[in-house]
């Protein structure tokens, strides 16, 4: 009777045990695959409403793509769409803009979000960044080129420090005058809750 109370239970920790296997291997891997699909499609879209091959109907909604991505250190292919929203599903199709921030080039503060781990891992390397990398930014009319400030490794907030969000990041009752871009993911690889940022100022912006 112990000796098959003992087999069951070794049986149900295998058991659990595998499906604890099964759950991380698709957060690392089966997220990255669906949600590389997912981004690629985005970029098709939104490049195609912007050439005109489909009408540019699409509303501003969340997850809708908006604008691309590119971080030349990170290699000359890397592009990634930019989704409306920092929701769930949201960054599952991309990096996200936070809604209440600027957009490129407008004075203020514009506003990202990404994982670093799960979901095709955008932000995987932002921590490799340093002062004076930049990240540029594609709209439908114009290209915006950014240059750090410092890297992300520099800065750890915890979730409720909103300020970074600020339109002058860290000063709530100033009126920016100034294009601000603000970077922001998990601060390690285990979901902590606190987030790696780093901001950076405009140098160029070049019509298409």
């Amino acid at each position: 009777m112990a000796r098959g109370v003992v087999r069951g239970l070794g049986i149900a920790v295998l058991i659990a045990g595998l499906g604890l296997l099964g759950w991380v291997g698709w957060q690392y891997f089966g997220t990255g695959f669906t949600s590389n699909h997912k981004m690629d499609q985005g970029e098709q879209d939104l490049r195609d409403r912007w050439t005109g091959k489909v009408p540019d109907k699409t509303p501003k909604t969340a997850g809708t793509a908006v604008v691309l991505l590119r971080i030349p250190k990170f290699g000359k292919d890397w592009e990634k769409p930019v989704v409306e929203g920092v929701g769930k599903d949201d960054l599952a199709k991309g990096i996200g803009h936070y809604p209440d921030t600027q957009l490129p080039g407008e004075p203020g503060n514009f506003a990202l979000a990404g994982h670093r781990v799960t979901h095709g891992s955008p932000f995987g390397k932002l921590l490799d960044l340093a002062k004076g990398d930049q990240v540029i930014v594609e709209t439908a009319d114009s290209v915006y080129t950014y240059e750090l400030d410092a890297s992300p490794r520099d800065l750890t907030v915890k979730p409720g420090d909103t300020w970074v969000l600020d339109p002058v990041p860290g000063k709530p009752a100033e009126v920016p005058t100034a294009s601000t871009l603000t970077l922001t993911t998990c601060q390690d690889l285990f979901h902590s809750p606190d987030r790696s940022v780093a901001f950076a100022h405009l140098t160029k912006v070049a019509k298409k």
